[in-house]
């Protein structure tokens, strides 16, 4: 039964198994785990960012396109809900109407791209992608009068997912603290119910017979053309499928903050940190997803407090104060990257199905 939820696609190594499990578990019941509203932003950020590293692993790690544009569908996607709700008022209506067009446009967007751009050559396709995002970034920057400009938008949601409705006079009085029963509680479940059903559905797409074709061009181009496979059609419409679920991961951003603004949603630094977890986690494997997007969002919102408690406990000593100061916490996650590379060059996924694999050969050196 698990088998065929996970498309036969298995972690195929006991370590990474249970590294999922947890994971997954920790972020089923993190609102009574971790009742705290940073710990819950962190876990619903982790859960919106596998579902949008998912959607550029299909492109990178499963296709082999190298695309700068996967922040402006990002983008699209919360700009869109948050136009409707501004606008027509906080609403299901509006929620499914911001969807909608944002969906639409991403759809004619990526296939105009697809169309024109991915007959050049990876490098140009890469440069022509990032000029359009630059170019989406801007205008949205200046229509002030439908974006926000760079104040964004800030709306509000429908009173079943606002903090203000409870489901509890009272809150719920949990082992590790008191959780409030409210709309914010409704709202992350809604978006763990969303991401799971996305990650599922990836798995089926990357294990379909449309997704070996997909890594048969990512492996060679001109023997899949060979083959009599259209690569244009099929890279074309890779580059549509991972748009739309950026698009769907960004409409859970703006569902969650209630609000959206340029540097929320369309920074290029949001394009950095998903090559960052795509190489982390390891390129082609989903569930490289989910562990680089957790342990990456971890460190960025947990480190400066890691650096606190031990420059204080290195106080008095030369040296060690300055370098666990939290304003270098930025030296220190680029120097945990560095070493994660190194010691897992096909990332933590990719080097932990090596290992199982080793020890299930007769013979193999470990």
């Amino acid at each position: 039964m698990l088998s065929r939820i996970l498309s036969h696609d298995l972690p195929r190594s006991r370590w990474l198994a249970a590294a999922l499990v947890l994971i997954v578990l920790g972020l089923a019941f993190a609102p009574f785990i971790f009742p705290g509203v940073k710990a819950l932003n962190v876990a619903a950020k982790v859960l919106v960012f596998i579902a949008l590293v998912v959607s550029f692993d299909l492109l990178l790690g499963y296709t082999g396109i190298v695309s700068f544009a996967h922040t402006m569908f990002f983008g699209i996607g919360a700009y869109g809900l948050a136009i409707a709700l501004n606008a027509m008022g906080p609403t299901w209506g509006a929620i499914a109407v911001g969807t909608l067009a944002a969906l639409a446009i991403s759809l004619v967007l990526s296939l105009v791209i697809g169309l024109f751009s991915l007959r050049v050559r990876a490098i140009f396709f890469a440069m022509i992608t990032l000029a359009v995002a630059s170019a989406f970034l801007t205008l949205a920057s200046q229509l002030s009068d439908f974006t926000g400009g760079e104040d964004g938008l800030t709306f509000k949601v429908p009173e079943l997912l606002s903090p203000g409705f409870a489901l509890m006079e009272e809150d719920w009085e949990g082992p590790f603290g008191a959780v409030a029963l409210n709309g914010r509680l409704i709202t992350y479940y809604l978006l763990f119910a969303v991401v799971t059903g996305l990650f599922l559905i990836m798995l089926r797409i990357v294990n379909s017979p449309f997704g070996r074709v997909l890594q048969a061009i990512r492996e060679n181009d001109f023997r899949a053309e060979a083959l009599g496979y259209r690569t244009v059609v099929y890279r074309t419409l890779s580059n549509v499928l991972a748009a739309l679920f950026a698009t769907l991961a960004g409409c859970l951003l703006a569902l969650w903050l209630r609000y959206n603004g340029p540097d929320t949603s369309l920074s290029f630094e949001i394009m950095l940190d998903i090559l960052l977890i795509v190489v982390i986690g390891g390129m082609g494997t989903l569930y490289g997803a989910i562990l680089g997007s957790t342990l990456f969002l971890l460190a960025q919102s947990y480190l400066q407090d890691l650096l606190r408690l031990a420059g204080g406990a290195t106080e008095g000593l030369p040296l060690l104060p300055a370098l666990f100061t939290p304003d270098r916490w930025l030296l220190w996650l680029g120097l945990l990257f560095v070493l994660s590379v190194y010691h897992f060059p096909t990332g933590i996924v990719g080097r932990l199905r090596d290992r199982a694999l080793r020890q299930r050969t007769p013979g193999s050196p470990t």
